[in-house]
Order: C-alpha cells, then structure tokens, then sequence
C-alpha cells in the first residue's frame, strides 16, 4: 500500500514550492519522498525528479509539431500520457515498496474540472498499484481580497473535487503574504470555513465589474452553499507547524496514519473521528526513533 499527494493548482499557485517544502518536511519526519513531475512545461524544477514526463513527452515538440498553443498542447500531453500509461507504471515499479509519491501535476485547471485524461491517469495508477491518494488543490490566499475572485476560487474547487473523486484538500497557499494585498473584508476564519455567502453580496456589488452579474454570482452562491463540500486549510510553507498541521490532515485523509496501526476496529473509530491534534508520535517506535535527531526534536515540539 502506497500513499502520496496529488497536488494541483492554478498556475502561480505554489505548486513547484509546495512540492519542494513538502519534501524537506516529510523527510524529517523520516519518510523517504519521490517527485513524479507530470507538468510537461515545468522545465526548471526545484528539486530532483524521480519520474519526469518530459522523459517521455516535450511540450516544446508538441506546440512546434502539431501548432498548438500551450493549453492545447498540455492537454495532447495529457492524452499522450494517458495513452502510455504503461510508461508511467514501469517506473513507479521502483518506489512502490517504501516510498512516499507526491505528483505534480500541470497548472492548466481545465484539466481537473472539465477534461478526463487527468483523473483517467489518476484512477489507473489508484486502481494498478493500489495508491493511496490525496488531492491537494492550492489557491492564492490573495484571492480572498476580492469577493468575485474568491467566488471563482469557490467554484473552481467545488468543480475540481466533483472531478476527481479522490480525498481532497484545499489549501490557501501563500497566506504569510495576504496582508500585502489588502484588509479582507471578514476574518480570515470566514473564508477558509466558507461561511454564509450572503454576506459577500454587498461588497460584491460595490464592485462595477461584479454588479451587472448580481443574479448569476448569486445563483452561483447558491449552488456552493447547496453542496456544502468546500473548505480551506492554510499554509505558509516556510512555516514548519503550519507544514505540519496540513500534513496531519493529509495522512488522516488517504488513511496513513493507520498503516502502522495494528488495533482493533474500535481503535481505527477513535483515530478516525479524533480531532487534528491528536498524539501524533503517539507510538514509541517512532518517539525512540526521531527524537534522537535535535531538528525533528524542535520541529515536533512546535507541531504538538
């Protein structure tokens, strides 16, 4: 059994960075971590690959080959890829046993709410090689400084999560950096929480631009609230307790936090319906094991 991350955003989001983070983190908690780039146009990547689409296909030869454009030509990678999964398979082979896989995936947002060749690959890789699989979707915290950005924000993830089918997470990546963009007009818990959406209406309609779409930004309100599914973490990566926090909320959604676990049903209940902060080195193994090393010392003393 396998777990990992998949982590996908609109460009400018902080994929790259989050991945990058991520790993650092997680390999202090004594993980060992392999990158699966799948962005085709990510050609200056942070970190060192394990698996690289660009191995396999160029999005540069693509655009130049069939005279596509950049979103054209990551969906035809998309396709390629979905069509050579094969490819992708064989390689994963290697780090199947021990490894913790974090997929970044390309930036173009069509591709997990409206196009099937992601979550086709996606859904083979899950069901071929019995992944355990969590979506991380980032957004821009600075979004939530305009009411009509924050409503697309909302409808983006609500889409992407209905897509998918997989555990899912939304994070507002960047939040350290939000106050450079402006005063929100609630606190902060009001959009991570996604509160009562009506309150958005009056500052939505001092806003020339959003005003002659009242009815539809409404209707859409509307539908957001209806299903009730969206909400936010935040994350400020360079912040290793808020890494950590979003960390324990991943494992509990792809179900890590049970891999070790030999207990009874009634045990898995309790881990299951526990609050975030719960003992989290709880075991002695894992205590007898890290709190040797004075870095993963510091670091889990802030995290509980």
């Amino acid at each position: 059994m396998v777990f990992g991350q998949v982590v996908i955003g609109p460009p400018g989001s902080g994929k790259t960075t989050y991945c990058n983070g991520m790993s650092q983190f997680l390999s202090l908690l004594g993980r060992k971590v392999a990158f699966v780039n799948l962005d085709p146009a990510n050609d200056a990547l942070p970190y060192e690959c394990a698996i690289n689409i660009e191995d396999l296909i160029k999005l540069s030869d693509v655009m130049s080959e069939h005279s596509l454009g950049p979103n054209g030509g990551l969906v035809y990678c998309m396709d390629y890829l979905e069509k050579n999964i094969d490819w992708l398979e064989e390689k994963l082979k290697p780090f199947i046993e021990d490894h913790y896989l974090l997929f970044d995936f390309p930036g173009q947002v069509e591709l997990f709410f409206l196009h099937s060749n992601a979550r086709s690959v996606i859904n083979k890789l899950i069901k071929k090689m019995d992944l355990r699989l969590t979506a991380v979707h980032l957004i821009d915290a600075h979004l939530c400084c305009d009411p009509g950005k924050y409503v697309s924000a909302l409808l983006l993830s609500l889409s992407t999560m209905l897509h998918l089918e997989l555990p899912h997470i939304n994070v507002l990546s960047k939040i350290d950096l939000i106050e450079n963009y402006g005063n929100l007009a609630f606190n902060l818990d009001f959009y991570t929480d996604v509160q009562d959406l009506s309150y958005l209406q009056y500052h939505l309609e001092q806003d020339p631009r959003s005003a002659k779409y009242r009815k539809l930004t409404k209707e859409l309100c509307d539908v957001i609230d209806d299903f009730g599914l969206v909400n936010f973490s935040t994350l400020d990566i360079q912040d290793k307790e808020s890494v950590g926090n979003l960390v324990k909320l991943i494992d509990k959604s792809n179900g890590y936090i049970f891999s070790s676990i030999d207990s009874s049903a009634v045990e898995f209940s309790k881990i299951a319906a526990a609050p975030l902060d719960w003992d989290y080195y709880r075991t002695a193994e894992v205590q007898e094991k890290y709190m040797k090393d004075d870095e993963f010392a510091q670091l889990t003393s802030r995290m509980q």
